[in-house]
């Protein structure tokens, strides 16, 4: 219940926040011009707007993890509403979860209006039903898991380290997570022993993003099966949990007095 508490709160608070409006309105004119560049490519509109549209949804939702996410506890410690909060009968696990949480509902409510968005660009593109409205839903819902997994990497880094900071290596974990499969190539094929390990240990500890980086064959009206889609979401949950779990270490080892 104090979690949840915590998760409706956060969730308020990141909704009064200009900005989420400001980029959800952005990414809806960015549909709209999607919708104009398809018209003038012929052959090509469904492809433009399922890409464009798509590409701005991860985008954007990874801006709102990263500068959302990482204030989520510097706000509190600056605004000292934190000592009011942990005065109570609230754990700093619960803490965290509860704003993880919210911060992850924000993310849906965002992730539907513009998975709405790029629905009805492609209905209105066609001038009737696409199939490709309903096709592209199972590659919002993985563009979704790899932001909740992206909050949770924010929240790690907003338990020990400034706000720009923190911003900057979510941001670096997000890139080099899209890569992750050319880190595996380099630890196999490095001459340096060192450089070895080194990929070898950036491979398993960062995020293999690659696994939610399906628009460009959701583009093509491919989607991906039911297996891959399960093997994703266990993956976001089980990746998300441990990095709740550290961020819960390390805030419970910090002295706020």
């Amino acid at each position: 219940m104090r979690v949840i508490s915590i998760a409706r709160n956060a969730f308020r608070e990141a909704v009064r926040d200009r900005v989420l409006y400001n980029l959800v309105l952005f990414v809806l004119l960015l549909i709209g011009g999607a919708i104009f560049l398809g018209e003038l490519s012929a052959g090509q509109e469904t492809k433009i707007i399922i890409d464009l549209g798509l590409s701005a949804m991860l985008l954007f939702g990874v801006f709102i993890a990263i500068f959302v996410g990482v204030g989520l506890v510097y706000k509190e410690i600056e605004r000292r509403t934190l000592y009011a909060i942990l005065s109570k009968p609230v754990g700093r696990g619960q803490f965290l979860v509860g704003k993880y949480l919210g911060l992850c509902l924000t993310l849906l409510v965002n992730v539907l209006v513009m998975g709405v968005g790029v629905s009805l660009a492609l209905i209105y593109i066609r001038r009737g039903w696409d199939p490709l409205a309903s096709k592209i839903w199972p590659a919002i819902l993985l563009i979704y898991l790899e932001l909740t997994i992206m909050t949770a990497v924010a929240l790690l880094f907003s338990t020990f380290s400034s706000p720009a900071l923190s911003a900057l290596l979510t941001f670096f974990v997000f890139l080099i997570g899209h890569f992750s499969g050319d880190l595996k190539s380099l630890a196999n094929t490095s001459s340096s022993g060192v450089a070895r390990v080194l990929f070898r240990v950036l491979y398993y500890l960062l995020p293999n993003l690659t696994t939610y980086s399906v628009i460009t064959p959701a583009a093509h009206g491919i989607a991906p099966d039911i297996q891959s889609i399960l093997l994703a979401i266990a993956y976001a949950v089980v990746y998300s949990t441990v990095l709740l779990a550290a961020a819960t270490m390390i805030f419970s080892g910090r002295n706020f007095k």
